[in-house]
């Protein structure tokens, strides 16, 4: 079983299913805002169960909506800031376990707050579409409880944050959107929130900004099959996060299944099927876990973009950190940022934008080159990173990409570009040379490398870098050049 199968399978539970067509059916499937118009808690019990995190027993401390002895009993402390785990769509009935990993992480590097698993197993075990209809449900049972702990211990709602996972995500807006008065939640964040039945839907039946005072989304898995996305590919947050395009995450590919195997026995085949959903989840407990690699995400229109490093500014809160340590800011229009990632934890990489100025000395005829470049920087070195371009080379033009570091090289010192010619391109360079004479002595034409100039993301430092050998800025098949820091002789537009 694949990704696309799963996919396939969410989009025929959305078929066989009533109401689930376009336009007002399909919003029927999910429930209008009027047909869950609040009740002012005429029940004493929750379907929802709520479990306080404690390091001493698996299943967390359950706390009894108007049952304040439970509070007691579960010690908690309503001074302190509450975070509420909400998890998604369940196809065996049980919590997974990536739930109390991230409880055991918020704990281990914040102690003073509380933190709830907000358990909703039994509406969450259905077919898709009825699990759909039940996240409103779900949504008004928090709005009840965080209402219930404010009149009750004057708990601040503003204190609390919701952190929803798939169709988790829906229900905590759907809770931000209930609750009554004036008052909003504090923050929501949505991981990778669900995409069938809510891709595409109006900001009142979805997450939304408009749920709390402060709503961020990871999207990791918004690649379409049949016109259905696992995980939403609109934007539904002040901050949206879509790391390496939130299309598919690297190690997630089928290809991996053996090493998934190896790690969780037979259950590794699920894993890979849910590899990419997950991701945003292991993203967010990455930021708990990793304080010094906090992972930097950049406001662009898309990835192709981003891919040739021109979203690298930070300039105007251009900039964020994607997860937990997150920096709060309300804006009047959702803002798109994209990052790339490694495979694994810690996913941080540092990006560099590297602007490479060329002339191609024969004029009329494009080359399509592969490049390796080496850095050398104060703190680490890097070899031979490939570089393609996107297009060849054509005339004298500047040509931008990015480049991704695992590691920290400290600062910039030293660039070795290498042109990855052989023999073949060698006998190329003299064929063309034959058929169009080079007119000026004997030296073979070839590329002119004048300047590179870098960008690097994390630190926002522009630095320029030029040939060692002043008298020699040519480039042929198979030859290495050394480039180090030097004044930009160069003079750049003025860009807004």
């Amino acid at each position: 079983m694949n990704s696309l199968q799963l996919l396939s399978f969410l989009l025929l539970s959305c078929i066989i299913t009533p109401g689930n067509t376009h336009g007002g059916k399909k919003k029927e499937a999910l429930g209008s805002q009027s047909q869950h118009t609040r009740t002012k808690k005429d029940h004493q019990n929750l379907e929802t169960k709520f479990r306080l995190y404690t390091d001493t027993t698996e299943e967390g401390c359950q706390i009894f909506f108007n049952q304040l002895e439970t509070l007691d009993k579960c010690s908690f402390n309503a001074s302190l800031p509450l975070v509420m785990i909400v998890h998604g769509w369940s196809v065996d009935g049980m919590l997974e376990g990536w739930i109390w990993k991230m409880a055991a992480a918020l704990k281990s590097q914040h102690k003073q707050i509380n933190v709830i698993i907000a358990d909703w197993l039994t509406s969450a075990h259905q077919h898709y579409p009825i699990a759909v209809q039940n996240t409103r449900h779900i949504g008004q049972e928090i709005a009840d409880f965080l209402e219930w702990l404010e009149e009750s211990i004057q708990f601040s709602r503003s204190n609390a944050h919701l952190i929803g996972y798939s169709l988790g995500a829906h229900v905590s807006g759907f809770a931000g959107s209930y609750i009554s008065g004036t008052n909003k939640i504090g923050r929501i964040t949505g991981l990778d929130p669900a995409g069938p039945l809510f891709e595409g839907m109006s900001p009142t039946d979805r997450l939304s900004p408009d749920d709390a005072n402060f709503v961020d989304a990871i999207h990791t898995f918004t690649k379409q099959h049949m016109g259905l996305s696992v995980g939403i590919k609109q934007p539904v947050a002040h901050f949206d996060f879509y790391p390496n395009g939130g299309t598919f995450q690297p190690g997630c590919h089928i290809m991996h299944v053996y090493n998934h195997i190896a790690q969780y026995g037979i259950t590794g085949i699920t894993q890979t099927v849910k590899c990419a959903h997950e991701r945003s989840v292991h993203l967010f407990i990455d930021s708990l876990l990793h304080n010094d690699k906090q992972s930097t995400a950049y406001w662009c229109n898309d990835i192709n973009t981003f891919n040739k490093g021109m979203c690298l500014s930070c300039r105007k809160n251009r900039c964020n950190t994607l997860g937990y340590n997150i920096r709060e800011e309300r804006l009047p229009k959702s803002r798109q940022l994209f990052l790339k990632t490694r495979a694994h934890m810690p996913f941080k990489v540092y990006h560099y934008q590297f602007k490479i100025h060329f002339i191609n000395e024969i004029q009329g005829k494009q080359i399509d080159p592969t490049f390796t470049i080496s850095l050398t920087g104060t703190k680490e070195d890097v070899k031979n990173l490939p570089i393609t371009l996107v297009e060849g080379i054509n005339g004298n033009k500047t040509y931008s990409f990015l480049i991704t570091l695992d590691t920290d090289i400290g600062e910039l010192i030293m660039i070795k570009f290498k042109w990855e010619g052989t023999a073949v391109w060698e006998n190329i360079w003299d064929t063309v040379q034959t058929i169009i004479p080079w007119t000026k002595g004997t030296r073979r034409p070839g590329l002119i490398v004048k300047t590179i100039r870098v960008k690097a993301g994390e630190t926002q430092q522009k630095m320029t870098f030029c040939s060692q050998s002043i008298d020699n800025v040519h480039l042929h098949p198979a030859q290495e050049k050394t480039f180090v820091r030097c004044e930009d002789r160069f003079p750049r537009q003025n860009r807004k």
